[in-house]
C-alpha cells in the first residue's frame, strides 16, 4: 500500500433519531466527533414496513394529486 494517501480512520459517536448511541470508526469529521441521523432503521419506512409516512417537502405530492386529480385513464 502506498503510505498517506489514506484517510484518517478514527472513531466516532453515532446518535440515533430514537436517542441511541453506539460507538464506531468512520473517516466522518475528526476523531470523537458525534454524528446525530436524521433517519435510521427505526425511523424509515423501508426498513419499518411503510408505515411511517415522510413529509410532503414543499407541497410537491399535493401539488400532483391536484394537477391529475381529473385523469382516469379509462377506469370506470
Amino acid at each position: 500500500m502506498k503510505a498517506d494517501i489514506h484517510p484518517d480512520y478514527h472513531f466516532i459517536k453515532v446518535v440515533m433519531t430514537n436517542g441511541t448511541e453506539y460507538v464506531t470508526r468512520s473517516t466522518y469529521g475528526a476523531p470523537n466527533a458525534t454524528l446525530n441521523l436524521d433517519i435510521d432503521p427505526t425511523s424509515h419506512p423501508a426498513w419499518t414496513g411503510g408505515s411511517a409516512q415522510l413529509l410532503d417537502r414543499a407541497g410537491r405530492v399535493s401539488r400532483f394529486n391536484n394537477k391529475f386529480a381529473g385523469i382516469s385513464f379509462g377506469k370506470k
